[in-house]
């Protein structure tokens, strides 16, 4: 009985889970396919490019803000990673390729905070510019033949998991403690919900932005090399799409676009909709052309509840 009142509980605080249980299900009775461990896994490892990047976003948008460069920047920071990693140097190129997202996340954050511009604008910006860099430092020419010890990173098992999962679920728990546990995720919440007063409390509201796009930037980078692994090869069309999709999952899970509401919970939930609809409508053969269409439905439908509560 108690645990009965905490699962109610856990669904009022999370309204997604429901959703989640409910598409489950549906998909479940339309096909034998769909309810398998084999199947679970696989969505899993699908779902964790986007949900990493989902998760840098989470931070973004609690601050009342928005990056719509994670995309492109998740495309610059494979290239370089993989013109390094294909000499041999693997650990130097993953830290290139790190490097590479947390310095525009950054250069991001610090354009935004100092001059106080929209984040919309500056973002967009600089996701035309790092896709131009990609475009200009790979000549339009895919970067293949990486080291077989680097596409463990995406291909791997470990107990008959994935490896991307684990590394997903790393990075769940870290955010989850960072918002829940640390000066920065009280400010985060705090910019978000009344940047000015936070500011007026004497909290260094520029350095803490900075800090919250360097997540962003450099959680699309991780997400990266996690698909360059994967793929065993850097494309320079990577990520075309990804901030929407990472957008999307952040707020089916409930964070509010106005800033300073919403869980990273929520999020990692909003991602797994996400990929059991994906997973879900493949299996049962929906036209890729009508699956746009159903997944444009559920976020609007998620926007237009967030707006009546």
């Amino acid at each position: 009985m108690i645990l009965f009142k905490k699962f109610l509980n856990l669904l009022r605080k999370y309204p997604i889970i429901l959703g989640f249980i409910g598409i489950v299900v549906f998909f479940s009775i339309l096909t034998n396919r769909f309810f398998t461990l084999s199947n679970f896994l696989n969505v899993f490892r699908q779902i964790s490019i986007n949900a990493i990047i989902a998760f840098g976003m989470t931070f973004v948008i609690l601050s009342g803000g928005i990056d719509l460069s994670v995309g492109s920047v998740f495309a610059l920071a494979a290239v370089v990673g993989a013109s390094i990693i294909k000499g041999g140097n693997v650990l130097l190129g993953s830290l290139a390729a790190l490097g590479v997202g947390a310095a525009m996340g950054a250069f991001n954050g610090a354009i935004i905070a100092k001059l106080k511009l929209q984040p919309f604008i500056v973002t967009l910006a600089t996701m035309a510019i790092a896709r131009s860099f990609t475009q200009v430092y790979t000549q339009g020419r895919p970067i293949t033949g990486l080291p077989s010890a680097f596409r463990e990173i995406g291909r791997g098992e470990l107990f008959n998991v994935p490896v991307p999962i684990y590394i997903m679920f790393a990075v769940f728990f870290i955010s989850l403690y960072i918002l829940s546990n640390t000066k920065l995720g009280l400010y985060t919440y705090s910019i978000g919900g009344n940047e000015e007063a936070t500011r007026l409390s004497g909290i260094k509201v520029i350095r803490y932005k900075i800090t919250i796009y360097t997540i962003s930037g450099l959680l699309s980078a991780l997400s990266a090399l996690i698909l360059t692994a994967r793929l065993n090869s850097a494309q320079p069309i990577f990520g075309t799409g990804y901030e929407l999709d990472a957008i999307a999952a952040v707020v089916l899970g409930g964070t509010s676009l106005a800033g300073g509401k919403g869980t990273i919970i929520g999020t990692l939930f909003g991602a797994m909709v996400m990929g059991v609809i994906n997973n879900g409508m493949n299996l049962v053969n929906v036209s890729p052309f009508y699956q746009q269409a159903v997944k444009g439905a559920v976020i609007l439908l998620a926007v237009m509840a967030e707006r009546s509560e």
